[in-house]
């Protein structure tokens, strides 16, 4: 597999600072992970966007901060400003690769259901990503999924049908749906739902209308034996 390198310098100032880190194209950061303290970093804007594109959440990234030697790291976290979209902090997760690690892997559908190209199915996702436990190591960047078994309508891709690489162990319900293929509605059924009466809502008092009334009457009721 292409090793992956990205460089990242030691941030000594935090706070206020991190803005003028960001108007010059440079993200602040932070290096974690087990048995390491904490380091501040910044890394550039570009550079980052490249490998981030390139490796994902799942994938193993040399770097290496200022002289020192590279460090295996995932991408862990990102924020994002949600006005902008503009990522804004970076954390990685410095590993050990002889320890298992959990993760989310993203999934690839690969292929065409003859259920949806030939009879006009329609396809449903139910998730593009699964957690894994496994070594560094043996991470792999995604997991193919082939839509070609999807031949007839309800036909199911659960998690245990995947061909998962070596080393690699999901974590969750193996009889979870992946993906699966429903009937199209037809013009009869979508026209009997169009056609469908709808209840006057003119007619239908809210709870607190009718306690409200029933208040009143109540009130003319004492009213009146008074």
């Amino acid at each position: 597999m292409e090793t992956i390198t990205l460089e990242a310098q030691f941030r000594a100032k935090v706070g206020r600072i991190a803005n003028f880190f960001r108007k010059n194209n440079l993200i602040p950061a932070v290096l974690f992970g087990h048995n390491i303290k904490n380091q501040n970093l910044v890394v550039p804007k570009k550079a980052f966007l490249g490998v981030y594109k390139q490796a994902g959440e799942s994938t193993l990234v040399d770097l290496k901060v200022d002289q020192a030697a590279p460090v295996k790291v995932l991408i862990h976290d990102t924020q994002i400003n949600p006005l902008t979209d503009v990522i804004t902090h970076v954390d990685f997760y410095q590993v050990s690769m002889t320890e298992k690690l959990e993760t989310e892997i993203v999934l690839q559908f690969v292929g065409e259901s003859p259920a949806v190209k030939n009879s006009g199915g329609i396809l449903v996702k139910s998730m593009d990503k699964i957690r894994v436990r496994c070594l560094p190591g043996d991470l792999v960047h995604e997991i193919n999924v082939d839509l070609g078994t999807l031949e007839n309508f309800g036909d199911v891709i659960s998690i245990k049908n995947i061909n998962l690489p070596h080393g690699i162990e999901i974590l969750g319900h193996t009889d979870d749906a992946i993906a699966t293929v429903v009937k199209p509605i037809s013009e009869e059924e979508l026209k009997a739902m169009e056609e469908k009466p709808v209840a006057d809502v003119t007619t239908i008092k809210t709870e607190a209308e009718e306690k409200k009334a029933k208040d009143e009457a109540e009130k003319a009721t004492e009213a009146e034996s008074k």
